[in-house]
């Protein structure tokens, strides 16, 4: 029989064998904000791209960059410390991550941006290519603004989470009233602000009941609930299962 590790591989190459050509995994970095993809062959020739990458030259579709490099992309010492980077990793064969580099915005300004390349292997472990992403500096910064606002907020319900912690004592910690803390949740998290914090509580929840040595009526009162009733029918309505049954499932996994 063969070993796990080597039966997984096995599935995997055989997964990997069934999927059609047309199916380009990269097509999900369009749904991730400003990331924009490339792969290129050993000869440095662009292979695929996804939208994002091809529309920061004002083209509107992949086959307009297959078999280009980046001498007929860009300006030439922008081009050349490109091809540096490559030719470094198709030479050690290790990845180049966080590099802050000089790219072109849609209007054709040049921009900042974090890239990461990483090598390309065929099903002999050789280096065939690099591919890489990129991303605006500035839109990272972007994206990560709203998290960066709510961290005050977010650190202090880690903290303090199982004391039973209300909106209106979050909002007085973070200095914005209950109607813009609110807002900024819903924007950043898809959730109201008390959502989050019941959230966070039915989480460790979970994890306490995991434990074969947690006595329901004390996770309840740990986690600052006022009985184990109202525990119970928040638990079930966000679990699906009573507090109980969800105890049972993970001792019967565990025996």
């Amino acid at each position: 029989m063969a070993p796990p590790q080597k039966s997984a591989t096995v599935a995997r190459e055989r997964f990997l064998r069934r999927i059609s050509e047309d199916t380009p995994f990269y097509r999900l970095f369009d749904l991730l904000p400003e990331v924009a993809f490339f792969a290129k062959d050993q000869e440095f020739r662009f292979m695929c791209a996804n939208q994002r990458f091809i529309e920061r030259f004002g083209l509107h579709d992949e086959c307009q960059v297959i078999g280009k490099d980046d001498f007929e992309l860009f300006p030439s010492r922008i081009a050349e410390s490109f091809r540096r980077d490559d030719e470094e990793i198709l030479r050690s064969g290790q990845p180049k991550l966080n590099i802050v580099e000089l790219f072109f915005s849609d209007q054709g300004v040049p921009d900042w941006v974090v890239t990461h390349k990483l090598p390309l292997r065929d099903r002999r472990n050789r280096v065939i290519g690099v591919m890489g992403t990129v991303q605006s500096y500035e839109s990272r910064r972007q994206v990560l603004q709203p998290y960066l606002q709510l961290d005050r907020a977010v650190a202090y319900l880690r903290e303090n989470f199982r004391s039973g912690v209300t909106v209106k004592e979050l909002s007085q910690v973070v200095h914005l009233s209950p109607r813009q803390l609110h807002r900024k949740f819903v924007e950043t998290f898809g959730i109201s602000t008390q959502a989050f914090i019941v959230k966070l509580r039915i989480q460790a929840a979970c994890e306490a009941l995991q434990r074969e040595d947690s006595p329901i009526q004390e996770v309840a009162r740990a986690l600052g609930f006022c009985d184990q009733s109202a525990f119970t029918q928040l638990f079930q309505k966000h679990v699906g299962l009573t507090p109980l049954r969800y105890q049972k499932r993970f001792r019967l996994r565990r025996n």
